[in-house]
């Protein structure tokens, strides 16, 4: 219905209430029951079952249950081999609950932080004013608000005084809106124009109203907009693409080499059973088992350190994604800036303009006593605190009047206010009188092309001069005219009041960055991050603070909401490059900005608190909604919450999203190195005729021991000093790119040829009296080195540097897992039951020690390749 063109009469009857008494107990009893609470609706939850269901889809979860099928298949006909089913079944159950886990701890985060938007709401039920929880609010109800209130519902004014209310979370516009019941609205005014109507979520930062609410909970505006962000599927994040990716090529790998395996050893004249067994051992060789499990455990580190910085992550990939973020488009009030308007600026007639940093002197102090005294705003202290109730701008003259040590109460005392014109949109003034000694005096503030003040030619050159230069660094300028009367004015009209003044002066004001943007806009973009701002505020202010904090540099364009309506979006795409500064935008415009960058194959990071934002929040690759400022819609719709609504807190997410990013890639690094070498060993070996050097039990042992339990730490690797100082990975990047694959192919060849040279040496060569060569003995060797390389390759990934430089106890959990890693491996060799089950021999001292020469192989290696890169590197960097 479109209650705004409604008189107020038909709404009380359609509503089965009055302006005096409100609902009674019967009415609300059934509208309980027909409206239901107060609340917006979440978006439909996954189930358990469905969570489960996904899990089970991944391809490396259905290649581990296909391999336990065939495994379970063979326990059973040949009664042998019901360990390795338990084994691969229980890594899977293990992947599924960390996996959901950290899901279900996402989600728990999130309704934490909604609890903190609960409030009361003052409402009349049977006459009686009373205070209720604002869920509980029916269509009906009558409400009252006053400076400071949030707007629980949407409610058309009953009646209003001075009323302003900030509708920036549902339409954008930084200032406030003049409200008044007795507008006339028709049924295509937008909603920025619907002077008589309150929405929910929205801010009174001036004046008192009571209203009849009309819709409640996703009736609402705000509702409507949750309702359709609801329905809005967000895409895979670059991680889960590459993931995928990677698990497609891996199965591709095993099913080839299954098949070829499976020919070459029926043609060797094994038999079909035999080839089954080895086919299960080449599907467990190419699924890292461990990687969904170290991954997930990865990005939740990265969850708990965010956290500790002011971040709270909605979904966890957003952790890798927030890391390769290449362009941030920043909201400016409150994230860039402080969200405070702060003088800047004072000019006292007959003395020359000084910064509000300065001493005032007399002159000075009598300006901001009349701005202070024709002023409506209060700033209230608790607990160092400071909470602001009025318009911000003119807070920004009791903000200034407290750090000059002067009191607004002190001078209410001593002039009290005895009429107030209030300000509107037409005069663009506002005129208070105060009882002074020796009579009464009347101030009037507002805007300097507006003020009614009998200027000299002098007088007016000089103040157009300076209000000029003002207005040139973007400072909002308000002026101050004053007239002095032995008695009480009789004529109490704007036209009596407000012409003839004397000139006081003026003060120019804005919202000032915040003091670590300037530093943390350096560091984006030295980290190759281009950071864009966004905002509903007007060009010249948004580009002046751009230009002052480093985001709108030579060369740059700013353009206006206006211009870019004009603009197609193939246009836009083709030159979004150009723009760092977009102002008086509309919801439309963000998604189209978000939607043109991602075209570019940018990584985007959006910022936002108002549901006019969600719909850009859910369209980018990360959306980070703010946790102050920020809406219940805006957060549902964000993968991150800004618990302090700073941009250098994104920075820092980012560095921190690189850092585990970077550590997934060193798991990547660390488990394919060796499962692509037990591919390439087995193949060989089967190819040779030498026989399976290990089989599917141990190839499992190895990849959860040997592989698992140290790479778990390397989750907590420190960040490389470096980490911001590379171009952020592109998005259409693969899982292998800059090196990484030639990293993994290269380690895999060594890890092949050092447990192929320990197989072949256990099997056919006797190098010890008492114990021959064998089949047990070779296959006991394989299993052994190839453990073994694989826990001595973790000190290869942890970093560039050589691990004599960083040190093998950095990471002190890393150094004890791994040597934990390497005793297990002993020990199952050493003990015989345990032995006996995995299809382990006793070996001599002889191959012992051959075993452990062949292992740290790899590390030697490695680091012979690092010391040849590092010197190459200083040698071009010489003579660069």
């Amino acid at each position: 219905m479109k209650w705004m063109e409604k008189e107020i009469q038909a709404i009380y009857t359609a509503l089965h209430t009055s302006a005096e008494k409100g609902l009674t107990s019967a009415t609300v009893s059934k509208k309980k029951a027909e409206f239901g609470p107060n609340k917006f609706e979440e978006g439909q939850k996954e189930t358990l079952l469905a969570k489960i269901g996904h899990h089970l889809l991944e391809i490396t979860t259905i290649i581990l249950l296909v391999a336990a099928a065939i495994s379970l298949y063979l326990a059973i006909t040949t009664g042998y081999g019901y360990p390795k089913v338990i084994v691969i079944l229980a890594i899977v159950v293990l992947n599924m609950v960390l996996g959901i886990y950290q899901e279900n701890n996402a989600e728990r985060a999130l309704e934490a932080l909604q609890n903190m938007n609960a409030h009361m709401t003052l409402v009349i039920r049977d006459g009686v004013k009373r205070e209720i929880d604002a869920t509980e609010l029916l269509p009906g109800d009558v409400i009252e608000l006053s400076a400071g209130d949030m707007i629980p519902a949407d409610a058309r004014i009953i009646e209003s005084s001075s009323l302003q209310v900030e509708e920036s979370a549902l339409t954008g516009e930084s200032l406030p809106v003049e409200k008044d019941a007795n507008a006339i609205v028709t049924d295509k005014a937008p909603l920025g124009d619907r002077f008589n109507m309150l929405f929910s979520g929205c801010l009174v930062t001036g004046g008192r109203a009571r209203a009849v609410i009309v819709e409640t909970g996703m009736r609402t505006e705000m509702g409507k907009i949750a309702s359709l962000i609801n329905a809005t599927k967000k895409t895979e994040t670059p991680l889960q693409k590459r993931l995928k990716e990677l698990a497609k090529r891996l199965s591709v790998v095993a099913l080839i080499a299954g098949v070829l395996v499976f020919g070459i050893g029926l043609w060797h004249g094994e038999t079909i059973i035999e080839m089954l067994m080895i086919a299960v051992s080449l599907a467990v060789a190419a699924v890292p088992e461990t990687l969904p499990v170290i991954v997930t455990i990865t990005l939740a580190y990265g969850v708990q350190n965010m956290v500790k910085k002011n971040t709270i992550i909605r979904r966890i990939p957003a952790v890798e994604t927030i890391g390769n973020t290449s362009v941030i488009c920043s909201d400016k009030t409150g994230t860039l800036t402080q969200n405070k308007m702060r003088i800047q600026q004072i000019w006292s007639v007959g003395v020359t303009p000084k910064s509000a940093d300065e001493t005032f002197d007399a002159q000075e102090n009598e300006l901001l006593e009349m701005l202070s005294l024709s002023n409506n705003a209060t700033i209230e202290f608790t607990d160092d605190v400071e909470t602001i109730i009025g318009d911000p701008t003119e807070s920004s003259i009791i903000r200034l009047l407290n750090e000059k040590g002067l009191v607004k109460a002190d001078l209410e005392q001593k002039s009290p206010r005895v009429f107030e014109l209030p300000f509107d949109s037409e005069r663009k003034l506002m005129t208070t009188i105060h009882e002074v000694d020796g009579g009464f005096l009347s101030i009037t503030k507002g805007a300097f092309d507006r003020i009614p003040v009998a200027f000299s030619d002098e007088l007016l050159e000089q103040a157009r001069d300076i209000h000029d230069r003002f207005a040139e660094k973007a400072l909002r300028v308000i002026s101050v005219g004053y007239k002095r009367y032995a008695e009480m004015p009789e004529d109490l009209t704007a036209e009596a009041l407000e012409h003839d003044l004397t000139f006081a002066g003026m003060v120019g004001m804005i919202d000032p960055p915040r003091p670590e943007s300037k530093r943390a806009v350096s560091e984006a973009k030295r980290a190759g991050i281009k950071t864009v701002m966004i905002t509903g505020d007007h060009i010249v202010t948004a580009s002046a603070i751009a230009r002052e904090i480093g985001i709108l540099e030579d060369g740059d364009k700013s353009i206006t909401g206006a211009e870019l309506a004009e603009m197609s979006q193939e246009e836009l795409e083709r030159t979004v490059r150009n723009y760092a500064v977009y102002a008086r935008v509309s919801p439309e415009d963000k998604i189209r900005i978000v939607q043109a960058w991602q075209k570019n194959g940018e990584v985007v990071t959006m910022t936002g608190d108002g549901v006019n934002d969600a719909p850009a929040l859910k369209a980018a690759d990360v959306g980070a909604a703010m946790g102050i400022t920020g809406t219940d819609v805006s957060k549902n719709a964000a993968d991150m919450v800004i618990t302090d609504d700073n941009f250098a807190t994104i920075v820092d997410a980012v560095s921190e999203g690189r850092t585990a990013y970077e550590n997934i890639r060193k798991t990547i690094y660390f488990l394919l190195s060796t499962n692509f070498s037990q591919i390439f060993i087995m193949f060989i070996a089967i190819t040779l005729g030498w026989g399976a050097p290990v089989v599917a039990v141990q190839l499992l042992l190895i990849n959860v021991v040997a592989d698992g339990i140290p790479g778990f730490c390397l989750s907590r690797e420190k960040a490389d000093a470096n980490v911001m100082d590379r171009a952020p990975m592109k998005k259409n990047s693969g899982i292998f790119a800059n090196g990484l694959g030639a990293k993994v192919a290269t380690q895999a060849v060594v890890f092949t040829v050092v447990t192929l040279i320990g197989f072949y040496i256990g099997r056919f060569v006797d190098i010890n009296a008492e114990i021959g060569a064998s089949a047990e003995v070779g296959m006991t060797m394989a299993f052994v080195i190839l453990a073994w390389s694989s826990v001595s390759h973790i000190f290869n990934v942890r970093s560039d540097d050589s691990i004599f430089k960083i040190g093998f106890l950095s990471n002190k959990p890393l150094f004890f897992s791994a040597m934990l890693s390497m005793v297990i491996i002993l020990l199952m060799v050493l003990i015989p039951p345990v032995a006996n089950m995995f299809y382990l021999v006793p070996i001599s001292l002889t191959h012992w020690l051959l075993a452990f020469g062949l292992s740290v192989f790899p590390l030697v290696f490695v680091e012979i390749q690092k010391a040849v890169k590092n010197r190459k590197q200083k040698g071009d960097e010489k003579y660069a």
